[in-house]
C-alpha cells in the first residue's frame, strides 16, 4: 500500500506468526494475563507499550493466543480504557512538537509543511474515530489547546 503523503510504497514492520495455538512453553493463564494488563494499564501504560512488556519481561508472543481477545478488548471489557486512542494522542503530541519548533524557527518552510500534514491526519483520524463512536460527537480538536489533551 502507498504512503498517505508520499508517492512511495513500502513494507511495514515485521510479520507475527503464522501459528494461532498456545505455545506449550506459555505458563500464564487467560485470568493472570488480565490482571497483568490491568496492572499495567494502570500504571499507565498504552497498549502497545502492555504488549512490549509481556513480550519482552514475561515472554509472552502473543496475548491474543492465551485470552482470545486483544489488549484493547481486555481494557474495555474492565472499563479502564484511556479516552484519546493511542495513535490519535501520538500524533497530538507531534504536532504540540513541530508548534513548539515554529514558534523558534519561525522561517522553517519544512515545518510549516509537516504541521499541515500532520493536522491533516489528525482531522481524518477524528473524523473516523466519531463515526465508530470512540471520541463523542462534539470532541473538537484545538492546535492552541492541544497540549491539554495530552495529559
Amino acid at each position: 500500500m502507498a504512503r498517505m503523503h508520499s508517492r512511495k510504497r513500502g513494507k511495514s514492520g515485521s510479520k507475527r506468526p503464522l501459528k494461532s495455538v498456545s505455545a506449550t512453553w506459555i505458563r500464564y493463564k487467560p485470568k493472570e494475563m488480565e490482571l497483568m494488563i490491568l496492572k499495567l494499564a494502570k500504571e499507565g501504560k498504552t497498549s502497545s507499550q502492555i504488549g512490549i512488556i509481556l513480550r519482552d519481561t514475561y515472554g509472552v508472543p502473543d496475548v491474543k493466543v492465551i485470552t482470545k481477545k486483544s489488549i484493547m478488548a481486555t481494557l474495555k471489557e474492565k472499563k479502564v480504557m484511556p479516552e484519546l486512542p493511542e495513535d490519535l494522542s501520538a500524533l497530538i503530541r507531534k504536532n504540540v512538537d513541530i508548534l513548539k519548533h515554529i514558534e523558534k524557527n519561525k522561517m522553517d518552510q519544512t515545518a510549516k509543511r509537516g504541521l499541515l500534514l500532520t493536522e491533516s491526519k489528525i482531522k481524518r483520524l477524528v473524523k473516523y474515530y466519531k463515526r465508530s463512536g470512540r471520541l463523542s460527537s462534539d470532541w473538537k480538536y484545538d492546535s492552541k489547546k492541544a497540549s491539554i489533551f495530552l495529559e
